[in-house]
């Protein structure tokens, strides 16, 4: 079976500058092409952070839009992310329309030009795209099925752009799919602009259309290039895919941020799992190029490597997050990597020109499949380092032991489910007589990714563990032709009302990625110490289970804690919901230690990923924040 290919590049290229390009902006939705989430600032630095307050809030729906239309639906999930670039923040609103505001005050100062008849349907964007073309700035923006091209000066559309203005992303997906939706940040590249799917892994049936990525001249909108996750016919992979599975099979889209390296001229894909993302009886084989960091060329989407994360996914076990390009120094080599981090808590660590593992990767067998027509894949990667920094598998040691109740407890429920190491499959009930299986980890990393401080070589990832109480069930043939489909996809529920897990359920992780050792790992929030089944227990910082924001500066660590509604609102049934422990808070971390140096409840949970930027002589920190019952708005801090 086919598990890695490279293609080594030319030598002798000079090193990327993965670092922001205008001193104090922040022009890339990560801040730089290599998703680092690092600002090299320090104007908000330990012994003066202690003065940071809110300066301005923006709503997610600006009062010019909502004056134009009340009736706009303005979701409390809010992703976007500004860009900060020619001395103004551009983002999109909650609609998905770009908006240019003061840095100092939040206030509009343009909106964009929209075509006539332009349908404002309360879809929300993770993040832009903003391009210097010879001194005139470009910003570049999926919404709805459209790819637009707006003046950054004026808000007007550029018109020599696709077509007046805007390209139809719909027939690029080929006749298979229906339609295009996408809620990602487009990704620049040598003048190229990549785009990925959304695209559901659980559908009814198995033929479903690929995931195309897709790449467009950013300066006239023309396509450059496609590249299908499936693979087509001629490609070397179609033979992971037993019985020309590849024909039909669909999904493996990139639905997660990408990453960029433009002196190496390679497009960093993660790509998802395929069809369906908790069976594959129908699809034997390793799947390529699925659940796999993909490498192209950025100009002619030529393939540079791909390494398969997971094959034959049966976990959801997709790439969620966008791989992080960094420049170590591993045993006195310099290299440029890259660092994949992953839903099941382990990161993978390349070269990032050659594919090639900075430390050894591992086949290790893994647990075989029972339910009727499965066969799982005997074996999975396992990187050698760094360690993973969440509990791997639903083994009993993995189980809570807070008190010698709970633990009873715990142990009691999990006999009825399969429990395993990581990679158990799931089950049919008529497989196992069991509820189903428990799979663990479930989250990992989150969307929001990591950040990386390029100055130590040190590496921040926030994470979480929920076990997932997970089922397949046969298929009926009146609405599937799938032999199982997807049963029940459920967080855990433990007793009283906490996690079956040992805590802490969210957690942040340093890593050095000069050794490859984690240097420290603290809990990401109080949590419900106070719970009643602990009433007499010292118990620690408990964390909560939320795909936290990260953002490294030269002196800090900042990480926000998300709103439950990044986790689709899923919380534990018991007594107390374990959401009434998300504290809303932003803090800051000693980035050596991982002390607590600072925090705040802000008015809501983050929703979309932190930026900060410099202005006239300020730092300022933003942050997306939304939730169910508070209002969607940008926050921003600073010092008076």
């Amino acid at each position: 079976m086919m598990r890695v290919a490279a293609i080594p590049l030319a030598l002798g290229l000079s090193l990327a500058s993965l670092a922001q390009a205008s001193p104090g902006e922040w022009t890339d939705y990560a801040g730089d092409r290599g998703a680092q989430r690092y600002a090299p600032f320090d104007q908000i630095n330990p012994d003066t952070i202690r003065d940071l307050r809110i300066i301005w809030r923006r709503p997610a729906a600006s009062p010019e839009l909502l004056a134009e239309d009340p009736q706009i639906p303005v979701s409390g999930y809010f992703k976007s992310t500004p860009l900060m670039a020619e001395g103004r923040l551009y983002a999109q609103n909650a609609a998905g329309l770009i908006e240019a505001f003061d840095p100092a005050t939040g206030a509009t100062i343009w909106s964009q030009e929209r075509f006539a008849g332009d349908a404002v349907n309360g879809i929300g964007m993770r993040g832009i795209a903003y391009l210097d073309m010879d001194g005139h700035g470009r910003l570049i923006a999926v919404r709805d099925h459209w790819l637009y091209a707006v003046d950054a000066a004026t808000g007007r559309i550029i018109r020599s752009f696709g077509e007046n203005g805007r390209v139809d992303l719909r027939p690029g997906m080929g006749p298979r799919a229906s339609d295009y939706r996408w809620q990602g940040a487009p990704q620049l590249c040598n003048g190229t602009v990549v785009l990925g799917t959304s695209m559901t892994d659980a559908p009814a049936n198995k033929e479903e259309p690929p995931g195309y990525v897709q790449a467009f001249d950013a300066a006239t909108g023309r396509p450059r290039w496609r590249f299908s996750p499936i693979p087509e016919a001629g490609d070397p992979a179609t033979g992971t895919w037993e019985d020309e599975s590849w024909r039909y099979t669909g999904e493996g889209n990139v639905w997660a941020p990408m990453s960029a390296d433009e002196q190496l001229g390679l497009v960093y894909l993660p790509t998802s799992s395929p069809t369906n993302d908790m069976y594959g009886g129908h699809r034997p084989g390793d799947n390529l190029y699925t659940d796999s960091v993909v490498a192209l060329r950025c100009v002619t989407g030529e393939m540079r490597w791909h390494y398969q994360i997971v094959h034959h996914d049966l976990w959801d076990y997709d790439l969620n997050a966008a791989p992080m390009l960094v420049d170590i120094e591993v045993e006195g080599r310099a290299i440029k990597a890259l660092v994949q981090l992953t839903k099941r808590a382990q990161a993978f660590v390349f070269d990032r020109e050659t594919g090639r593992p900075v430390w050894p990767i591992e086949e290790r067998p893994v647990p075989p499949a029972v339910t009727a027509g499965e066969r799982a894949s005997p074996t999975q990667p396992f990187p050698s380092l760094p360690a993973p920094y969440e509990p791997q598998g639903s083994l009993e040691d993995n189980l809570t032991d807070l008190t010698p109740e709970l633990r009873a407890a715990a142990l009691r429920m999990a006999a009825d489910y399969l429990t395993g190491p990581i990679f158990t499959p799931p089950y049919a009930a008529d497989a196992t007589g069991k509820r189903g299986s428990l799979q663990m980890p479930t989250g990992g990393s989150g969307w929001p990714g990591g950040a990386f401080d390029p100055e130590t070589g040190m590496l921040f990832v926030p994470s979480l563990t929920r076990p997932l109480w997970a089922t397949i069930v046969p298929g009926d043939p009146k609405n599937t032709n799938l032999r199982y489909t997807r049963g029940r996809r459920t967080l855990m529920d433990g007793p009283e009302g906490l996690p079956i897990s040992r805590p802490p359920y969210g957690r942040i992780t340093a890593i050095d990625l000069q050794t490859g050792q984690h240097r420290w790992m603290v809990a990401n929030a109080d949590g419900p110490r106070d719970h009643p089944a602990l009433a007499g227990h010292d118990a620690p910082r408990l964390g909560v289970p939320s795909h936290d924001m990260p953002l490294a500066t030269k002196s800090l660590l900042f990480v926000a804690l998300a709103d439950p509604v990044t986790i689709q609102g899923r919380t534990v049934r018991g007594r107390i919901p374990l959401e009434d422990y998300f504290d809303n808070g932003l803090r800051a971390y000693d980035k050596a230690t991982g002390t607590i140096l600072w925090e705040m409840n802000l008015p809501a949970g983050a929703t979309g990923s932190l930026m900060s930027y410099m202005f006239e002589g300020k730092q300022y920190l933003v942050v997306p924040v939304g939730g169910k019952a508070a209002p969607a708005e940008f926050i921003a801090l600073a010092l008076p």
